[in-house]
């Protein structure tokens, strides 16, 4: 779920990296927890930092990129432990383990290999079959939603998850192109969104799929959900840091979000942390990146960082 680069073979420049390892501020023998793990550009930077005594926790639901980054996060000297399984039950894992975080990390980004892969169907720009699944044995995908909804909730889905203007009109045509054929490959579904669209696909400027696309994926995955689900569990561990929570009271929390209902899930929730007296802010703006980060990495323009301290006073 990362986007992230790790170097030439993997294709992917981890996201501001440099201003989130200041933020994480990692030390020797601290544990870390990258809730998602990608393909380890980020947790490779932290496992080298906690050495040689301590460990990354890596979190993600496709077992490809927990076995790149594996040896990505080996090869930095650093200890690594996989964890296949969507961030919310992470927590979970780390009592079971008895061990409390001193840092985390959510990169709600997804990896280029992902977007790359034709199979996986989240590219507008290749054609294969409309999946979007993250964990492939999940159990809905992006051609299940756009065959069997309703145009209402299909309308509502892209307009809230996508904020796509057009989005009834989008609706409209896929019903109307469904009746007609299935939709099950990403090609059909551009061609129906760019059908719904007319002239003014023309002068969009993005292309006009990209949207739904992010809305499908979006609810594939139950993205916002599952983010909201991490964020109340933080709420509720730094609520009780000095007795039985999962993080450790000065623990550090870093989100990079890619959309603004991200970015404001992450907000609130970090808000509520300060003005409860929970944790002191780190970011009192979201850090986007540089302009040489976004000419070396144009997926980086829409990237927000925004960190507490949990356990402390601001």
């Amino acid at each position: 779920m990362s986007t992230e680069v790790t170097g030439p073979s993997s294709g992917h420049i981890a996201v501001l990296l440099s201003e989130t390892l200041a933020l994480l501020n990692p030390k020797p023998g601290e544990i870390a927890v990258d809730c998602t793990v990608g393909r380890g550009g980020h947790g490779a930077a932290l496992a080298a930092a906690v050495a040689p005594d301590g460990k990354v926790f890596g979190v993600d639901l496709d077992s490809e990129n927990l076995s790149y980054s594996a040896k990505v996060i080996g090869e930095a000297g650093g200890c690594f432990v996989p964890l296949q399984d969507s961030f919310v039950r992470m927590p979970l894992h780390l009592v079971n383990a008895n061990v409390r975080a001193d840092m985390v990390l959510a990169d709600l980004g997804f990896s280029s290999t992902q977007m790359e892969d034709a199979n996986r169907g989240f590219s507008f720009r290749v054609d294969g079959p409309l999946d979007m699944r993250y964990n492939p044995d999940g159990p809905t995908t992006a051609a299940q939603i756009v065959n069997t909804f309703s145009e209402e909730e299909i309308a509502d889905l892209i307009f809230e998850f996508g904020e796509e203007p057009f989005a009834r009109k989008i609706a409209r045509k896929l019903v109307q192109t469904r009746k007609v054929q299935p939709i099950h490959t990403t090609a059909q579904l551009v061609q129906t969104v760019l059908e719904a669209y007319g002239k003014r696909a023309q002068t969009s400027r993005m292309h006009p799929a990209t949207r739904t696309f992010m809305a499908l994926r979006i609810a594939v995955n139950d993205e916002l959900a599952a983010l909201q689900a991490l964020m109340d569990q933080i709420i509720q561990s730094a609520s009780k840091v000095n007795e039985d929570g999962w993080l450790k009271s000065g623990a550090r929390i870093a989100v990079i979000s890619f959309h603004s209902l991200e970015d404001r899930i992450v907000k609130r929730s970090f808000n509520e942390l300060a003005d409860r007296g929970l944790g002191a802010l780190l970011t009192k703006r979201p850090v986007v990146a540089t302009e040489a980060e976004v000419m070396a990495n144009s997926r980086s323009r829409s990237a927000k960082l925004r960190a507490i301290m949990v356990g402390a006073r601001a």
